[in-house]
């Protein structure tokens, strides 16, 4: 059985989409990033709690305080990214449940009352929606650079607060010529399934 999506989609989003190493500098607009939204966020998450916040990085000011808290090897590429993209999970994404989560208002507080569960499902709902973004730019004909090469903590002081878990930085463009790195190979179905 074949898949039901058209094959220029399935290149588009998985076969021939590999993580940018460069841009061009082609701006990415407002537009773009609100028509990649208004797609991911249709996503799955548990209760629908949606705890992926997005902190776009435009100004060169912040730039250069993002760029100092990068891996070495990831400075040049977030410095010339024309859009970066700081990708958290909000730890107090609960406050919002009663309106995400209509039929079981009281899930805010049955369930996400202690600060450790809500971090666990923010990290883990904020990863899944993380990788629906990096789908969505593909969809947008951009190419996205995911990068968790870079201080934590201090991205967290200078870009967040206490309640915002930085998870990773997303540099998105057109690519640039030669962007890619070789394809890495991956695994086949009988080295990730086993059938009990």
């Amino acid at each position: 059985m074949s898949l039901v999506l058209d094959p220029a989609a399935q290149d588009l989003l998985f076969r021939e989409a590999r993580t940018a190493n460069s841009f061009t500098d082609e701006p990415v607009t407002d537009e773009q990033v609100q028509a990649i939204y208004d797609l991911v966020k249709f996503g799955p998450t548990a209760f629908n709690l949606s705890s992926l916040r997005i902190t776009l990085v435009r100004s060169p000011e912040a730039r250069e305080r993002l760029v100092q808290h990068m891996a070495e090897g990831n400075q040049p590429k977030t410095a010339s990214a024309p859009l970066v993209a700081i990708l958290s999970a909000d730890n107090e994404f609960h406050e919002e449940l009663p309106a995400l989560f209509p039929h079981f208002p009281q899930a805010k507080d049955v369930f996400f009352s202690e600060r450790p569960a809500r971090e666990g499902a923010a990290h883990l709902n904020a990863a899944l929606q993380a990788a629906y973004f990096i789908i969505g730019v593909r969809a947008a004909g951009l190419a996205a650079g995911p990068m968790t090469g870079f201080d934590a903590a201090g991205v967290q002081k200078e870009f967040l607060d206490g309640d915002h878990t930085p998870l990773m930085v997303v540099n998105i463009g057109k690519p640039a010529e030669n962007a890619w790195f070789p394809r890495s190979p991956r695994l086949e179905l009988d080295q990730v399934i086993e059938t009990v």
